[in-house]
């Protein structure tokens, strides 16, 4: 049903410079995938198969890796190293990639409308790479959230429980259980005070979205620092119909920050050196 994932991956990284001076952060790599390889498999998995990307400038990294490297595959044809290049290949005959830049930083609502180009007049799912999500006991976040989807046909947000003392660095949502882990949502308020946040449920890098919301985020005025915000346009469509938020099942890595990516790392070590005992 849904058929496209949005990705926005047009900001700085600034948490990893030097790093990120040539490097997209989205290209990070958890041992030997990038960020966004993950983000790409959690969407095929939902069943989205046409994957478009918001990038900008310094980001040219991100389409060479989902293009052929002819001069790499030509070197390593036929050794024992050919293999390693097997999933990246299995992914792009899968999918269809498509990307265009948003012009300057002005909030993910901004560059979410950036997308509008890439989007048909239909649902789409977003996922903001540097949120690595892994659900070890059964389908992945966005698998479910389109489940949820196909019942209740309205934008979903996924959201967590964050200590009271990091509520500022998200958005954050309060509402009503209608059923278990799903609430529809009556108020959204991006990085409030820990006195002015209405719950500890924060938005995390997940989300499906209905295409009225282009229409919503053209009439949405810039809030903090001059940002477009993605929760302002939301919370408008709450108030016009419905909006719900879903605690996902599974785990969710921070990796736009260092302690988040080095937790990250040796979490999938870890599994790996497991799978490897079996």
């Amino acid at each position: 049903m849904i058929q496209t994932c949005l990705f926005p991956a047009a900001g700085y990284g600034t948490r990893f410079l030097p790093a990120t001076k040539s490097l997209p952060k989205e290209m990070l790599p958890i041992l030997t995938k990038p960020l966004i390889h993950y983000g790409v498999d959690e969407a095929l998995e939902a069943g989205m198969k046409n994957m478009a990307f918001i990038t900008g400038r310094g980001k040219r990294a991100l389409e060479d890796y989902f293009d052929i490297s002819y001069e790499l595959e030509h070197q390593i044809s036929g050794t024992n190293k050919e293999y390693l290049l097997t999933e990246i290949r299995d992914l792009m005959a899968k999918c269809t990639f498509s990307f265009t830049r948003q012009e300057s930083m002005r909030g993910l609502g901004n560059a979410i409308h950036t997308g509008k180009t890439l989007i048909r007049d239909e649902p789409f799912g977003v996922v903001l790479a540097d949120d690595l999500c892994i659900n070890e006991q059964g389908v992945g976040v966005l698998t479910q959230m389109v489940r949820i989807y196909e019942k209740y046909r309205c934008s979903i947000v996924a959201v967590m429980e964050v200590p009271q003392d990091k509520v500022s660095s998200y958005g954050i949502v309060s509402g009503r259980y209608i059923e278990d882990d799903l609430i529809m949502v009556d108020d959204m308020v991006e990085k409030p005070s820990v006195e002015e946040a209405p719950t500890n449920l924060a938005i995390i890098g997940r989300y499906i979205l209905t295409p009225d919301i282009f229409g919503i985020l053209e009439q949405t005025k810039p809030g903090k620092n001059g940002e477009v915000q993605i929760t302002d346009a939301l919370m408008q469509q709450a108030k016009d119909g419905m909006v719900l938020a879903y605690k996902f099942k599974g785990r969710r890595f921070d990796c736009g920050s260092v302690a988040g990516f080095v937790e990250a790392t040796n979490f999938f070590y870890e599994k790996l050196q497991k799978d490897g005992k079996k």
